[in-house]
């Protein structure tokens, strides 16, 4: 019984594996294009399986031992991948249709969305995933390097926001106030947002798509989209996260002990070298070399810490049939990197929430509430680490008199200033509290369904922030004391705006596409400033007695302050899309806009025009296989700008005396300061083109664009009033060319990559100066800035070096110097050479010239990134070139010759014949002939930094017991590498002046997400 039993299931068995053998068979077949060509690599797999193949040369495959019933998946990059039920074919040949995903992406435009293939202007889109992988307190420094004409200068301070500049310099007096659009609310910094909630970040570049803001867009405008909750889906909970540590990075190099003496005694400065007796009789000598003084302190490395920055997000999204929602808890801290009471801690609480009221009624409501505290640093230390001479020690148990701290005092060896910067780090405690709450609610109805919308929004703001600086009490010896003060401002702010737009959208004959927008605007911005400032503060020991009512009532004299700011605005504005067959485009704007901050014109008139072809779907492009996707485009714009100064000003009547001949007469002058501002208006023209080659494996986009700012309101110089006042007196030029490459490929289903690449040019220069003079001189007279036409906004202006005197007998054979001498001056060899420009054989102020810009005249950056089954990796890099630097804190020896210098400077000086031909000597750089603004002092700030390097790992819940969620690990590194030759902490200073610039870190963290 039991044989015939086994006989039985042996039979059962290869019965079975007959009929497998039979099921299984062999398929082939062509992959081709919707043109009818090839695909070469294209991935056949089998559903469920790792079993597959890719394509060859001609798009062939070939598959064994495969299922009849199975199912395959087509899949290539470019393409939408497909799946083909298999149901006994041995030949299956497929077309794949090209994946249009991309192009029909909806991108958030202003007061409504619009398909990314329909766009006529510059906007480009920067998703979530790119915006996450910076570690920063504001979201826009994710920005950095992924958008061509975007120019992001770091902060290194916690809590402090980038520099922003869109398309270069286009406004004198404020150049950095962009426009941020947050869920259709209008910001001027986004600080309060959690990078963590944010969807995506469209940045408009051209006039033509920031036309619609009229009057707030013209430095520029980001709409960002927040992430919202979706109907019918159930709670779903995320934790985002990370920590990580900040170090800084390329630490200036000082003159060490024994560099500093041996410049000191080359100055021939008997006072120095004094100095250094001093320091040597109070401290002794080195045991390594006696001629030095036994202390040699690094300043940088004692007042510079590693700082410790965190975030954690927790959210909860979902939706029922008629409700979506999303909330979210969010913390970040980070200190800072100056060694004090220096951090920023902010916690958001946010909730988006939409509702279907009625099947014609929808209303939704956002909110996010922030509080954050700064603790900014006292930058001065920077300043004065960058002068303390190295033979001085940070305490000093000789100097008794110094309380609360021994701190050691460099008068104490005969120097003019303590010198000491951690008096200016240990009692000085400045906060700054910002609460934020931000709300906008929305309804809106369909009155005629899927073609005529009606929505009306409310959106407010209101800010409250609380400064408080307090100067604490100490004594450093040597009669520098200081008794306590305090400083405390209060700032709120109330914002409102409430808009009303009507959307109309058709098709006709099905190729006319139609979308018309109508719409008003009414904003309301009120501002309070109040601040005081008291001394002699009773109980300064306790931070409860760090109040006003708690110092010397007579100090509050001429010290109390309070402002009010109220400014109205009300718009109508329009928009129209036409789109013929998917074929020709046409895009138009027009905004009417008033300001109450014009007394002369309050209403200003913005149109703009776009135009769009997109050649690839002509009938005659059908056989030309290498465009996926190519759309001309040009566009043109007119918006204004009232980010500007109010009108003000008075009348002034004054008395005047005049000497006519041998008599005085007086008289009266009549003068008015009145600013009687208009707007500014800037107008610009946007060619530009967007292809998709090579199975929409490459993306290409270009544009070249002129941007002018007509009007531009810049500080004009009364002459009979001695005043200068702000007036509609110039025009400001940027132009260049924009280019953005990208390129994704597919080499396994397992296996895929990315590469991208940008570059921007950018010529800034003024066109008209209506000034008498024909320029505009900022800065100081010793180091002095001048724009003037022709040339970029605000540029270094002063000599050119062409090398330094070697020996005397070049001195004796040099015009220049010898007409120098003859007036006085004494040139030694060592000095510096100075171009005689004029050739009138002296240096005078006409040899003077531009010798460089702040803005950069050529940004790019790049990223690569790969992604292996549940490994990702990506990078990102930056760089610009074309600018220059104000050494100014090296300049600054002309105010004080007796401080510590840094290291190059030690190293490459001049110290006899043919030791260098671009550094003075040690006494050089104390004689005024050699300090004078030049080159010398105005160094390349060209840099490429490495931006951002992101490992991760996802770790599927499948692989692990019970219904887990999955984890994706990051480890990653913002700004790890950074080249450059400039002489300073890094190369990133907003205008180009660099006196005590914060250290940018380099960031390395740790992070999780978990979704449940």
């Amino acid at each position: 019984m039991k044989f015939k039993s086994k006989l039985l299931l042996i039979s059962f068995l290869l019965f079975q594996a007959v009929l497998l053998a039979q099921n299984n068979i062999t398929i082939s077949g062509t992959v081709t294009d919707d043109m009818g060509q090839p695909l070469p690599g294209a991935s056949v797999v089998l559903q469920g399986t790792t079993t597959g193949i890719q394509t060859d040369f001609d798009g062939n495959y070939r598959l064994e031992n495969i299922p009849s019933n199975g199912t395959l998946v087509f899949s290539y990059v470019g393409f939408t991948t497909q799946t083909i039920p298999i149901n006994n074919r041995t030949t299956i040949d497929l077309t794949m249709e090209a994946d249009t995903q991309s192009l029909d992406e909806v991108v958030v435009v202003g007061y409504g969305t619009q398909k990314k293939a329909d766009l006529t202007g510059s906007i480009v889109t920067v998703d979530a995933e790119q915006i996450e992988k910076t570690p920063s307190a504001n979201p826009v420094q994710a920005l950095q390097g992924k958008v061509a004409g975007v120019q992001i200068v770091s902060p290194g301070s916690p809590g402090a926001s980038p520099t922003v500049r869109i398309r270069g310099l286009g406004t004198y007096s404020d150049a950095t106030s962009l426009l941020y659009v947050v869920d259709g609310m209008f910001y001027s910094n986004i600080d309060f947002l959690n990078p963590n909630d944010i969807k995506s970040m469209n940045v408009l570049k051209d006039a033509s798509s920031s036309a619609i803001y009229g009057v707030r867009a013209a430095n520029g405008v980001i709409i960002i989209e927040t992430k919202s909750g979706g109907k019918n889906r159930k709670p779903q909970i995320e934790y985002n996260g990370y920590t990580g540590i900040q170090r800084a990075q390329n630490v200036l190099q000082m003159a060490n002990a024994e560099q500093f003496v041996t410049m000191a005694v080359e100055s021939g400065s008997a006072a120095d070298v004094q100095f250094i007796l001093n320091a040597m009789q109070r401290y002794g000598r080195s045991r390594i070399n006696p001629n030095v003084p036994d202390v040699n302190t690094d300043w940088y490395d004692e007042i510079i810490r590693d700082g410790v920055i965190q975030n954690h997000s927790l959210s909860v999204t979902g939706g029922t049939d008629n409700v979506s929602y999303s909330m979210g808890a969010n913390y970040f801290s980070q200190e800072g990197l100056l060694d004090m009471k220096n951090d920023y801690e902010r916690f958001n609480i946010r909730s988006k929430l939409d509702i279907d009221v009625l099947d014609n009624l929808k209303m939704g409501v956002n909110t996010v509430f922030s509080n954050a505290t700064q603790q900014t640093p006292e930058n001065s230390a920077w300043f004065k680490a960058y002068f303390a001479v190295p033979i001085l020690p940070v305490f000093d148990a000789m100097n008794t008199e110094a309380t609360p701290t021994q701190y050691a005092n460099a008068q104490a060896l005969g120097y003019r200033g303590t010198q000491n910067p951690f008096p200016d780090m240990d009692y000085n405690d400045n906060r700054l509290k910002i609460r934020k709450l931000l709300a906008n609610i929305y309804l809106q109805t369909d009155i005629i369904k899927d073609k005529l919308t009606f929505k009306t929004t409310y959106n407010v703001d209101f800010s409250a922030l609380e400064e408080r600086y307090v100067n604490l009490p100490y004594n450093m010896g040597y009669g520098d004391q200081r008794i306590s003060s305090i400083n405390r401002r209060q700032n709120n702010y109330f914002n409102q705006i409430w808009d009303n737009v009507l959307t109309y959208t058709d098709t006709f004959d099905e190729d006319h596409n139609v979308t018309v927008m109508a719409g008003t605007s009414f904003r309301d911005e009120a501002a309070n400033q109040f601040q005081a400032t008291g001394s002699d503060i009773a109980g300064i020991d306790y931070e409860t007695s760090w109040y006003l009512n708690f110092a010397d009532p007579l100090s509050f004299n001429n010290n109390v302050e309070e402002n009010n700011r109220r400014i109205y605005g009300q718009s109508y504005f329009g928009r129209i899309n036409y789109n013929y067959k998917n074929r020709y485009l046409l895009y138009g704007t027009f905004r009417a806009d008033r300001s109450s901050k014009f007394t002369k014109e309050q209403w200003g008139y913005f149109p703009s025009i776009g135009a769009g072809w997109v050649v690839s779907e002509e009938p005659f492009m059908e056989n030309v296989g290498f465009f996926d996707f190519l759309k001309l485009r040009a566009a043109w714009g007119r918006l204004g700008n009232d980010n500007v100064p109010a009108s003000s000003g008075t009348n002034t009547i004054s008395n005047q005396t005049v000497d006519l001949g041998d008599t005085p007469n007086t008289g009266i002058t009549a003068t008015s300061t009145f600013t009687d501002l208009t707007w500014e208006v800037v107008e610009e023209l946007d060619f530009g083109f967007n292809m998709n080659t090579l199975n929409n494996r490459l993306s290409v986009e270009a544009d070249y664009y002129i941007r002018d700012t007509e009007d531009a309101i810049m500080p004009v110089y009364i002459p009979i009033a001695n005043q200068t006042v702000s007036r509609n007196s110039g025009v400001i030029r940027n132009s260049g060319v924009e280019v953005a490459l990208n390129w994704s490929d597919e080499i396994s289903p397992d296996f895929t990559y990315t590469i991208g690449a940008n570059f921007t040019t950018v010529k800034n220069e003024a066109i008209e100066i209506e000034d008498e003079s024909g320029y505009i001189d900022s800065g100081s007279a010793e180091f002095r800035q001048r724009t003037m036409v022709g040339e970029p906004l605000y540029a270094f202006y002063g000599y050119e070096t062409t090398g330094v005197y070697q020996n005397q007998a070049q001195i004796d054979a040099d015009p220049v110097a010898q007409s120098a001498i003859a007036d006085g001056q004494d040139i030694q060899p060592g000095y510096l050479i100075f171009n005689d420009r004029n050739g009138d054989g002296a240096i005078t102020d006409e040899d003077r010239m531009v010798i460089g810009s702040f803005l950069p005249k050529f940004t790019y950056g790049g990223n690569i990134g790969l992604n292996y089954k549940d490994f990702g990796f990506s990078m990102n890099f930056y760089g610009q070139t074309g600018n220059k630097i104000l050494n100014r804190k090296r300049g600054e020896v002309i105010f004080t010759n007796d401080t510590n210098m840094d290291a190059d400077l030690a190293k490459n000086r001049w110290h006899g014949e043919g030791t260098s031909n671009s550094y003075p000597s040690s006494a050089g750089l104390r004689d005024s002939w050699n300090q004078r603004l030049s080159n010398f002092w105005v160094e390349d700030g060209a840099f490429f930094r490495i931006q951002n390097i992101q490992l991760a790992y996802t770790l599927r819940g499948d692989k692990l017991k019970g219904n887990a969620p999955d984890f994706k690990f990051t480890l990653t590194a913002e700004r790890p590498l950074t080249l450059f030759n400039y002489n300073g902490f890094n190369p990133e200073v907003s205008d180009g002046v660099d006196r005590q610039t914060y250290p940018v870190p380099a960031i390395y963290t740790i992070g999780v997400n978990v979704k449940l």
